[in-house]
């Protein structure tokens, strides 16, 4: 298969995402709003492109790591998205975090154009991107995942598949960025309530890391917010915020009470309103938390 694909986004994930791809032999053709982020990148190795349908054109294979649903949709459906020169019986592999009900939507797009569309979320921060560490979750029908397994093996440490509906991989995203969100207050408030009796936060984050709750997020999350350590940002408030809604949205779709969801929906909906929607999310949970206890 021809080894240029394209490629859309080169942000925080998007960055590592594609340069990984280039080590694995991969040429790019690229496409970033800002397209100056780009210079990044090994110039052998890609082809700026001035809009999404131009990075679509001619590939077998294009992916995309953005923001939002809406900002997908763009690229996808716009006067200048994708479809506009994907050709047909390519493959879409969309990487960002959204909705379940735009995956579904926009499949439908890609097969009444004739391509193909796969839905790919990945867990992992920035530095696990880099380290080819992501966890990617699959959704879409078995031919497509054939296709995009070569692609996605040089980015994780591996790909679970959850069916062939198109939202399944973006329920779970949704669902587990919850539980870490979740993970993330519950670790907030238990670490700050040591403080405010006199014991060292990170002590006590070291202690409940290594016994009781032995698992990464709890030992790396854990060390940020005993630490206060907010800097570099990794993902940002207002798109933890952003997956706040979708979790609350999917729950009400479905009728499935989660009182929690409706917390953390709040408090980064707070931390938005603090003005604090480009400081991570680890900021706008532990430092919210600890405002609000006066420490």
């Amino acid at each position: 298969m021809n080894n240029t694909i394209g490629f859309i986004g080169l942000g925080n994930m998007g960055m590592p995402i594609a340069k990984n791809l280039i080590n694995a032999g991969y040429h790019l053709q690229v496409y970033n709003r800002s397209l100056d982020k780009a210079d990044e990148l090994n110039p052998a190795s890609i082809t700026k492109c001035k809009t999404p349908a131009e990075a679509a054109d001619g590939v077998q294979i294009i992916i995309s790591m953005l923001s939002d649903d809406e900002v997908l949709r763009e690229v996808v459906l716009g006067c200048e998205g994708i479809l506009k020169k994907l050709p047909k019986n390519a493959l879409h592999i969309s990487m960002s975090t959204i909705a379940p009900d735009t995956a579904k939507e926009l499949a439908k797009h890609h097969q009444n154009a004739g391509s193909s569309y796969l839905a790919a979320p990945v867990f992992g921060r920035p530095e696990a991107a880099a380290a080819k560490k992501l966890w990617v979750c699959i959704s879409g029908d078995p031919q497509s995942k054939e296709i995009a397994k070569p692609v996605l093996e040089n980015l994780g440490q591996g790909i679970v598949d959850f069916g062939e509906d198109a939202g399944g991989a973006n329920v779970v995203k949704v669902a587990g960025n919850f539980m870490i969100m979740a993970s993330m207050e519950i670790m907030a408030e238990a670490y700050t309530l040591a403080e405010k009796n006199g014991l060292d936060r990170l002590q006590v984050a070291e202690f409940f890391g290594s016994t009781l709750f032995n698992a990464p997020i709890f030992q790396n999350y854990g060390k940020l917010i005993a630490n206060k350590q907010y800097e570099p940002v990794g993902f940002k408030s207002k798109l933890g915020y952003k997956d706040a809604r979708l979790a609350f949205k999917l729950s009400q779709q479905s009728e499935t009470p989660m009182p929690v969801a409706t917390t953390l929906h709040n408090r980064l909906l707070t931390a938005v309103a603090k003005g604090w929607g480009e400081s991570d999310w680890v900021e706008g949970v532990a430092r919210g938390v600890a405002e609000d206890a006066g420490v």
